[in-house]
């Protein structure tokens, strides 16, 4: 993955086990990489929540017009 990432074949491993331990975090460049070769939008990474993190992936696989019927669907539910 690291390499799918544009990271040096050279240091590909050792720096994703650094990231994935908490030893060393990965630039904002890099998560964006990180990201697209995994197919989930930047907000995913950080959720502490794992309902949430399937939220966020789902939506972020919607057509701009689902979106905002979702959005609409939780902007009437939030007021509830």
């Amino acid at each position: 993955m690291g390499i799918q990432a544009g990271i040096d074949p050279s240091s590909a491993s050792p720096r994703m086990n650094q990231y994935e331990t908490g030893k060393h975090r990965p630039d904002p460049k890099t998560i964006e990489k990180l990201c697209e070769v995994l197919g989930v939008p930047v907000a995913y990474l950080y959720c502490e929540d794992d309902g949430l993190a399937q939220i966020i992936e789902h939506y972020s696989r919607l057509t701009k017009k689902d979106k905002e019927k979702v959005l609409k669907i939780v902007s009437q539910n939030a007021k509830s």
